[in-house]
């Protein structure tokens, strides 16, 4: 049944982009088999997440492959920022084109897949919704069958999303309902489903992380944080634009990366897989995320921010409250920063 699925969702796929993709070389390198244990492959590296989990790891002594549609053309530039690049090994795959999915696996032979491939933008959902879906939905789906047909065991980590809760006026936690409310929090909860279906019945070692909103200086400016950020310190140097933005009354959780990827790496060292809802359980409001960014730097945000329709979503959740209870007791895992201290490492970072 799922490899009907499967078939049926890759025959979706345009033409061009199957014919184009079929006989594509799967590596940069051509790496042999390893016999460690300790080996990742992280799907999406070159992205926020993908680059400060492939630190981690590194750090932790693993051997790393890091996945990117077009290894040989990608510029992996938040991992040269971090100073990586030299460390880990990449590997072409596109996500949606099962046969390259699978090659990846068998030439890295990991123990541990992070799955973090996939359109990243609420707001560019919006835009390109079927894109959004593919991305995310059949490359969750054809890495889950990809590791359920290997040839030794893998712990596979999927990055969900706190969207897929839509408004939450209490706090969510791992059995709250979901409510999507945009393309692309439809295509994380249909990943989410994807992944709990393989767990139950293929016995599959699958989990999903449902991440609220984590941050850091390698955002780039189309999220709205780093928008905020850059556009404040270049008004703080003399600039005299606006900053433009949509609703200022919707409310987040904010968090910073580089600790929620220990989240991620913690889900895969559990006896079982389970799925965990990852935030701060602090949220504010973007007004305020805004204030706090201006004073920093002595200024009043209302002399410099305007707001405008062309940043309002169709549809968009009003208030995202989460609860890390069951991360803090089972995983041992509890945010250290809260919106406050992201803001100042992110308008301290050296762009």
């Amino acid at each position: 049944m799922i490899r009907t699925i499967r078939t049926i969702c890759v025959a979706l796929l345009p033409l061009n982009l199957r014919s184009r993709n079929s006989n594509k070389l799967n590596e940069l390198s051509n790496p042999s088999p390893l016999q460690s244990d300790r080996v990742a492959l992280i799907s999406g590296v070159s992205g926020q997440d993908g680059a400060y989990l492939a630190k981690l790891l590194l750090d932790k002594g693993y051997q790393v492959f890091g996945t990117s549609r077009d290894a040989r053309g990608s510029s992996f530039s938040n991992l040269r920022r971090l100073g990586i690049f030299d460390r880990v090994t990449y590997l072409s795959m596109v996500p949606e084109d099962f046969r390259s999915v699978f090659t990846s696996l068998k030439k890295s032979q990991p123990s541990e897949v992070y799955y973090l491939a996939g359109q990243s933008s609420v707001g560019h959902s919006f835009e390109e919704p079927a894109e959004t879906i593919q991305s995310i939905a059949i490359g969750t789906l054809n890495m889950l069958e990809a590791c359920r047909l290997a040839d030794r065991p893998i712990r596979l980590y999927h990055a969900g999303s706190g969207e897929c809760f839509g408004n939450t006026p209490e706090p969510a936690n791992e059995l709250t309902p979901f409510n999507p409310r945009s393309p692309y929090a439809v295509a994380k909860a249909t990943a989410f489903w994807l992944v709990s279906n393989y767990r139950e019945a293929y016995h599959s070692w699958a989990c999903t992380g449902i991440l609220f909103n984590h941050e850091s200086p390698l955002r780039p400016t189309r999220f709205v944080t780093q928008k905020i950020i850059s556009t404040a310190k270049r008004i703080a140097n003399g600039s005299k634009e606006k900053l433009v933005l949509g609703r200022l009354d919707i409310g987040r959780d904010w968090g910073w990366a580089p600790e929620y990827v220990d989240a991620m790496w913690r889900m895969l060292q559990q006896d079982s897989p389970q799925d965990y809802v990852i935030a701060t359980g602090e949220t504010n409001r973007l007004e305020d995320f805004v204030a706090h960014t201006f004073t920093t730097l002595g200024l009043d945000w209302k002399a410099h921010v305007t707001q405008s329709e062309e940043f309002f979503r169709p549809t968009d959740l009003q208030f995202g409250q989460a609860s890390p209870a069951k991360a803090s007791q089972e995983l041992g895992w509890t945010a250290q920063y809260r919106m406050r201290d992201v803001i100042a490492m992110m308008m301290n970072a050296t762009d």
